[in-house]
């Protein structure tokens, strides 16, 4: 639990933000770290870091300067929050130096390393001299395993739960030291004998015999069924990278590692939080690896412990290890926790019990933890370690909800919002965004958003479209150049597209050929008219439900989805105008028509996320086949296809206009219903009050723009121009974020949501899936409806 230090100064101090955290589980998260950035927080040039405070009411709580990009400046403010299950905090950061100064946080973390100097070696071993504690350290040629030149063998690291030190040597085994006491206690041990610390003490001992396996948490690589450790290397530099009060961390280089036939610099960095028995460690590779592994030591006697695996790909699960396997014979609990999708396999050998894990590119992380049972109110037996993991593992999955007001990004925003605003938003966007990504998204790019290289997605066709957007709205042709540049990258003189792959039937994959359609019709290139050829061969051939509605991917049998109308109609509709007189008109149409029919409730007017016509999957109804709840977003891309798709049914079709009209009046009087006070839409429509639901932006944009685009085109009476209006407003208030350097951001956006393949389409699945800022699919929407609310506004 954390100390609330007494407030000595005024709190009338006008703060830079005000911070509203809500709980996303049942249970209390006591120590809760967030990390709040300088740019979100508001934080302008003028400001000193070392003056930021947070205050809860009348008292300060712990805080941390951090520097997150490694350029030895802070830009974070680590705040350490108390919360009850399913509860609500506020709290507020102010620069105020003289408060600031005042301050003495409890020091709850340590990272260090010592060695010895004034000695000199004799062979292997380094006789003499005293410990200095330093920030870095390459130990030399003769230093190997119990050289007693480094104290307790390596860098180590702690909170006020637990301690873990890493051998920096062959071995590269790491260890545990149980704590009985909250204080930092590293840089005491082994002062009084190289190996005193194996005796009980009264802060604590080692409590893991290690021997020849990887310990406790240890990383290596995955060969021929046993563990690779990292010792095969040409040299070692460990360094001290914070030593703060709530957050310290270390790093290791090891040098030349051989393995896999390759050559590798491998960089480790190891960090704790106070409060927390956790530590991430992050592992980046120079060259690509496929089998990094981590586990834990295999002791006789032992309970493994295994989390679901039958989970989204980003949340976490854990393999773990519970009994007697303490050095002064009492109960241990250890556990690695790693991102399902990470996850190769769990497997054994001699030593050790792993966790395979994938890279993304060169790059991968997970935690480990352990629990001995000497702790202070430490954990006793087998059931309360399984229920700790179980928490932890949502911790990591679920991140509270938080809502930051900065005072200047307030002063960026005037209400009520004029047309001439709402383009500057869209433009702001779309330039933040090129700014931080450049042509990434390009074919042969990194997609730092997936974590994988850049391939042909709905998302780079939807981003885009919206930097297209800008362009024609303001008549500015750079933006045009960037949308043009990043899907042709994708387009072969002869016409096929770079990692396309119909055999999938994936209908995700028609959407970006909407900007093929544009391209063809603005330049006359052949090359993209053979590129939608393929998109619309692959609709010819696609399959589908009974009543003619397409699958949503050839891995998804017998599923209609909301995501995939818009995916695919808009497309087939402008492709028909363009190449076959309209003749597949009569198809899209019916694909509303099943999608109204299947998935629309009668009661509310709302649609389900996905439809089973089999009613087989685990996440479908065994007697209707429909999935449970009414995802914002899934709506949203329902609602975006119906304005869209009408722009390609021209008059003279109103049998088949008017489906489309009815359903887009319908949705909207359905959504206005559900309509957040703030004029934004939750996650989950229908429930605001459930614990963990939030405010989504991309729904919320994707409705804002339906509302819009469907009064400025007559789709929706003019009634509707002030529900548009609110909703905008709701939009800049709840999710747009300036940034003191010019910058912009959205923030709240849901990264993913889907069915099947470990998401059940529960309430908790939709609520584990990952929130952040700046998601293609919430800035593309965002952008559409800037720029419909600036014509509607005009």
């Amino acid at each position: 639990m954390l100390t609330l230090l007494p407030l000595v100064a005024s709190a009338g101090t006008a703060p830079l933000a005000t911070v509203d955290v809500a709980t996303p589980s049942e249970f209390a998260r006591a120590d809760e770290p967030l990390v709040l950035s300088f740019a979100e927080l508001g934080v302008e040039s003028g400001v000193s870091a070392s003056s930021l405070v947070a205050l809860q009411g009348e008292q300060v709580l712990p805080s941390q300067l951090l520097d997150t990009d490694g350029d030895e400046a802070p830009d974070s403010l680590l705040v350490s929050v108390d919360l009850e299950g399913a509860g609500r905090e506020q709290f507020r950061v102010v620069s105020d130096a003289a408060l600031a100064a005042q301050q003495k946080y409890v020091k709850r973390t340590q990272a260090e390393i010592s060695r010895k100097e004034g000695g000199q070696w004799q062979g292997r071993k380094y006789i003499g001299g005293d410990f200095v504690n330093v920030s870095e350290l390459t130990p030399p040629p003769e230093h190997t395993d119990h050289s007693e030149f480094i104290r307790y063998e390596g860098p180590g690291i702690e909170s006020d739960r637990v301690g873990y030190r890493v051998y920096l040597d062959e071995r590269n085994g790491f260890d545990i030291f149980g704590k009985r006491v909250p204080e930092p206690v590293l840089q005491k041990v082994g002062l009084d004998g190289f190996s005193s610390y194996h005796e009980p003490a009264d802060w604590g001992l080692d409590v893991l015999k290690v021997g020849a396996s990887l310990g406790m948490g240890g990383y290596g690589y995955w060969q021929d069924g046993a563990v690779q450790r990292v010792s095969d290397v040409s040299g070692w530099t460990a360094r001290i990278l914070e030593n703060g009060a709530l957050q310290s961390s270390f790093s290791i280089d090891y040098r030349d590692w051989q393995v896999a036939g390759k050559t590798v610099q491998l960089h480790s960095t190891l960090t704790m939080q106070a409060g927390s028995r956790l530590v991430k460690v992050v592992l980046e590779s120079s060259e690509a690896l496929d089998n990094l592994v981590t586990g834990l030591v295999r002791h006789p006697g032992t309970e493994v412990l295994k989390g679901d695996l039958d989970i989204t790909g980003e949340a976490f699960s854990y393999l773990a290890t519970w009994g007697q396997q303490s050095l002064d014979g009492g109960k241990l609990g250890m556990a690695v926790l790693f991102h399902r999708k990470d996850l190769q396999q769990l497997a054994e050998d001699e030593a050790n019990h792993v966790a395979v894990l994938r890279p993304r590119g060169t790059r991968v992380e997970y935690y480990f933890l352990s629990a001995w049972d000497g702790e202070p109110n430490g954990i006793k037996n087998r059931q309360a370690f399984s229920d700790y993991l179980e928490q932890e593992a949502e911790r990591l999955t679920i991140a509270p909800r938080v809502q930051v007001t900065s005072a200047y990004g307030a002063s960026q925003k005037q209400f009520p919002v004029t047309a001439a605003a709402a383009r500057g938003w869209a433009q702001a966007m779309v330039d933040s965004e090129i700014a931080r990504h450049g042509k990434q998204l390009a074919y042969g790019g990194w997609d730092d958003l997936r974590q994988r290289p850049s391939n042909w997605e709905y998302t780079t066709g939807l981003l885009m479209q919206a930097y297209d957007d800008v362009g024609l709205a303001l008549n500015d042709s750079a933006y045009n150049s960037v949308a043009e540049e990043v899907i042709s990258s994708f387009v072969a003189e002869d016409g096929s597209l770079h990692s396309y792959d119909k055999s999938r039937y994936n209908i995700d994959s028609i959407n970006s050929g909407k900007m093929l359609l544009r391209l063809y019709q603005r330049t006359g290139e052949e090359r993209y008219r053979k590129a939608a050829d393929q998109l619309r061969e692959q609709l010819q051939e696609h399959p589908r439900v009974s009543a003619g509605a397409f699958w949503h991917k050839q891995r998804y049998p017998w599923q209609l989805w909301l995501d995939g109308v818009y995916m695919g109609m808009p497309f087939l509709a402008h492709y028909s105008q363009l190449f076959e007189n309209g003749a597949s008109l009569e198809e899209v149409i019916k694909e509303f028509e099943v999608s109204r029919d299947q998935l629309r409730d009668p009661e509310t007017g709302l649609y389900w996320h996905a439809w089973d016509e089999k009613k087989q999957q685990v996440w479908a109804d065994p007697d209707t086949g429909r999935s449970a709840l009414f995802w914002g977003r899934g709506l949203g891309w329902l609602a975006m296809a119906l304005v869209d798709t009408l722009d390609y049914i021209p008059a003279g079709h109103e049998e088949q206009r008017q489906v489309l009209v009815d359903m887009t009046r319908q949705l909207a009087d359905a959504l206005l219903k559900v309509q957040d006070d703030s004029g934004t839409w939750y996650q989950i429509l229908d429930r605001p009050d459930a614990v963990g639901n939030y405010r989504e932006a991309s729904a919320s944009s994707m409705f804002t723009y339906m509302l819009a685009k469907g009064v400025n085109n007559g789709i929706l009476p003019a009634s509707y121009r002030e529900a548009a209006v609110t909703a905008y407003e709701g939009l800049v208030r709840e999710f747009v974020e300036p940034h003191p350097d010019g910058s912009t951001s959205l923030t709240h956006n849901c990264q993913v949501a889907g069915l099947g393949f470990g998401r059940d389409g529960s309430y908790q699945y939709y609520m584990s899936e990952k929130v952040i800022r700046d998601d293609p699919k919430g800035l593309g929407p965002f952008v559409f409806a800037s720029l419909e609310i600036a014509q509607l506004l005009q």
